[in-house]
């Protein structure tokens, strides 16, 4: 996590979350997290099965130029990442890992910026399957952003965490992602392969490498 928004946001939905696999949406409270809550954004799950943004902080709409409240959060991705983020949002709300995400946003003119976001389960109604916590931040911040708004995201890194899985020293088990190249679609997951002689999972178009601080 290289943003401070990030790992505010994550450290106080790891607090409040105690024993559970994820906190109550009722147990946000907005002034804990002010610092970070301009990055922050609630995704809800829409007639479509899709998610889309339920609140969204101002730094968020600033940077696409447009309110993003009930517009599409899988809208905002490239074709070609969608089932990828279907496959780490089912990780998210059905086996309560944390996604980390990297990705690069691309204006009309081609301009780019480098993004950070967080994707976590929240509980709603007893479910985490219908709603989702998260922050999304610039890694840096161009002259531009503002003006000309992000129309087009690719992944260009990923991690997830499972708080729960604990180690000595702190230690969390984690998946690091990184994309291998173009190497086209099966199924969101397939079977394992080896990348860079280690043992890898696919999803979609990205290599996914098991492993963790050693």
């Amino acid at each position: 996590m290289q943003k401070t928004s990030t790992k505010t946001l994550y450290e106080y939905w790891n607090g409040i979350r105690g024993s559970r696999s994820a906190p109550d949406r009722k147990d946000i409270d907005p002034t804990r997290i002010r610092e970070a809550l301009a990055n922050t954004f609630i995704l809800e799950l829409d007639e479509d099965d899709k998610f889309s943004f339920r609140l969204a902080g101002s730094h968020l709409c600033t940077a696409y130029a447009r309110e993003l409240k009930g517009r599409s959060f899988s809208g905002l991705w490239h074709a070609r990442d969608k089932d990828a983020l279907d496959t780490l949002i089912r990780a998210v709300t059905e086996d309560h890992a944390v996604a980390l995400v990297t990705f690069q946003g691309t204006t009309a003119i081609n301009t780019k910026a480098s993004f950070e976001t967080i994707l976590m389960p929240l509980r709603h109604n007893g479910s985490t399957h219908t709603r989702l916590l998260g922050a999304m931040t610039a890694l840096d911040e161009p002259y531009w952003l503002g003006v000309q708004p992000i129309m087009e995201q690719r992944i260009t890194g990923l991690r997830l965490i499972w708080p729960d899985d604990v180690a000595l020293d702190d230690m969390v088990r984690d998946v690091t992602a990184k994309v291998v190249g173009d190497v086209g679609y099966a199924s969101p997951v397939a079977m394992p392969a080896m990348v860079y002689g280690r043992s890898a999972r696919r999803y979609a178009h990205l290599a996914v490498i098991d492993g963790g601080r050693q």
